[in-house]
């Protein structure tokens, strides 16, 4: 009876002892609240631990484990195993998927955001560049063009634009700087106090960050088509984690990807249905800038901007115009094929 007693209890042991190697568990760095920016990130998590029947869980954490601006440096010393971050964050240490945020690409929606951000994190620079940093490219956060908020008088021409001070990151800060303005990349998390203390009296971003970052409601009017360009954001996993993965869990991982996005998309369809309903809720005017205005916006902004960012990414052994050709041709077969 002792025997019997004790092989049970070995097999028992055993079973747990394989049971928890058969366990994964990640930690997500991510920041704000959950929001529409997030709706992948948190699709993932339950889809993932649906195909795998709990044995693969992710703890998604908003500001626990890093600051915004510091994601992918815990990403590559291994400090967590998945991240979201934006480029316009350190520019130099994403200059391959800067080229999504150059300013009026002309994309049209987020199923072209969507083929635009595969096509260049698909490119071999990309997944070069971000093996520096040990991350794999998983998705991107796809976003609508940008538009303002602002206090005061609407800005409604080139002229208005001149001493803007502006809270814009990236490609779209140089377009608001080509024509006057003064744009700052304070972080999202920030806007809403650079807003209230003067440090900026506009703000670009996409809807759901007006919504969840509360500039909306320091705003007296937001710019309806301005769409001068937008940022880009993926969520990357550590190298080294998604390797260790076994292959039944990298299996539900890449496979709950598509999944993910076209939650995402839908979700952000809806946000942006009610969208007049919450500018006329919060007593915001929606201005409508004159065609005229947008293309001398673009005339000083886009080409010059675009030129200089080629020729600053060849220099660096980055190939500039092959990305920026490649951006342009996804367009083209999107549009021809949807």
């Amino acid at each position: 009876m002792r025997k019997l007693m004790s092989r049970t209890a070995v097999a028992a042991l055993s079973m747990a002892f394989v049971t928890e190697a058969m366990a994964t568990e990640w930690n997500v760095s991510v920041w704000g609240k959950r929001r529409a920016f997030t709706e992948h990130v948190e699709k993932l998590a339950e889809l993932v631990s649906e195909k795998t029947g709990g044995e693969f869980t992710m703890n998604i954490s908003y500001g626990g484990l890093s600051k915004n601006r510091e994601n992918l440096d815990g990403i590559s010393i291994g400090a967590f195993e998945m991240a979201q971050f934006c480029a316009g964050y350190h520019r130099d240490k994403n200059r391959v998927i800067t080229v999504l945020e150059l300013p009026f690409l002309g994309v049209a929606n987020l199923q072209e955001e969507l083929a635009v951000s595969a096509a260049v994190y698909g490119h071999p620079a990309a997944a070069e560049e971000m093996e520096q940093w040990n991350a794999k490219l998983l998705m991107t956060s796809p976003m609508p063009q940008y538009n303002l908020v602002g206090t005061g008088d609407p800005r409604d021409s080139l002229a208005d634009f001149d001493g803007m001070r502006v809270r814009a990151t990236g490609g779209l800060g140089k377009a608001f700087e080509a024509v006057g303005g003064v744009p700052t990349s304070v972080t999202a998390t920030e806007a809403y106090q650079a807003m209230e203390s003067g440090v900026v009296d506009t703000v670009a971003f996409a809807q759901h960050a007006h919504l969840s970052f509360g500039t909306i409601n320091q705003a007296d009017w937001w710019t309806a088509n301005l769409n001068p360009g937008t940022v880009n954001c993926p969520v990357v996993v550590n190298i080294d984690a998604y390797e260790d993965l076994s292959d039944e869990h990298r299996a539900a991982l890449d496979s709950s990807v598509q999944e993910s996005l076209d939650h995402y998309v839908a979700n952000y369809g809806t946000l942006l249905e009610k969208w007049d309903s919450v500018l006329e809720e919060k007593g915001v005017a929606k201005v409508e800038i004159d065609d005229s205005v947008i293309a001398e916006f673009r005339a000083k902004a886009a080409d010059p901007i675009r030129e200089a960012w080629i020729k600053d990414m060849e220099a660096q052994g980055i190939p500039g115009q092959e990305l920026y050709d490649l951006v342009v041709k996804t367009l083209e077969d999107h549009r021809a094929t949807n």
